[in-house]
């Protein structure tokens, strides 16, 4: 399995760096091998971290991003995803934007969180699937404690670091315009997901009702 997990990650990380450097024509990029040496480092940090506390999960977690059945919502994300690095990289390429050095830092820092926030929810959820599914083969249940008591999708709410920290971290204004696309998409999936959860998984609809929010307390 720790085998599998590198071999993913690898894969992944070349695939952004791939996306974003070919799209920019320069691999003169320091922002860039940043956000890619710390994700080559992190996601097998973590992944090894799951593998100790619930290695159930990361073996769902490392199945195929394209799964049966899956919802066209999800397709739709990964193709947005890329699309996203792309319009990352080209705005490196025209030279289009001039983000400071301080937010291109908090930028870090927010993809940092997010990865935190992540693992939060890992622990509290061993249900967090990459793709909308039931898992009664796992005797799924409902789980309301840790970040789950104040919204009902707080792995979606950590990706809104990452939607905002991405584009900080590699000084691109095009991608923090384009994210709120990503974010819609993320509601689409939400409102897919609750559909699957309500239908199929016993508790969920109550659940529902004591926690009012999707993704962001206050607000949705």
């Amino acid at each position: 399995m720790i085998a599998r997990l590198l071999l993913q990650n690898t894969i992944f990380v070349i695939a952004m760096g791939a996306l974003l450097f070919a799209s920019a024509g320069t691999l003169r990029w320091p922002s860039a091998w940043v956000f890619l040496v710390t994700s080559a480092l992190v996601g097998p940090l973590c992944g090894w971290w799951l593998y100790r506390i619930d290695p159930g999960l990361l073996a769902e977690r490392l199945r195929p991003v394209i799964q049966r059945d899956q919802p066209g919502a999800d397709k739709a994300f990964m193709i947005a995803f890329m699309v996203w690095l792309i319009a990352i990289g080209l705005d490196r390429r025209a030279v289009a934007s001039n983000v400071p050095l301080a937010l291109q830092a908090l930028g870090f820092v927010l993809y940092l969180a997010c990865t935190l926030f992540t693992m939060w929810v890992f622990r509290e959820n061993s249900f967090a699937a990459p793709v909308v599914k039931l898992q009664a083969e796992r005797a799924q249940h409902v789980i309301s404690t840790g970040p789950y008591a104040y919204v009902r999708h707080p792995m979606y709410s950590g990706m809104l670091m990452f939607f905002a920290g991405v584009p900080l971290c590699l000084g691109s204004w095009w991608g923090l315009a384009i994210a709120p696309i990503l974010v819609l998409l993320i509601a689409v999936r939400i409102r897919i997901e609750e559909r699957t959860l309500t239908a199929g998984l016993s508790g969920y609809a109550d659940y529902a009702a004591r926690v009012r929010y999707r993704l962001i307390p206050g607000v949705w």
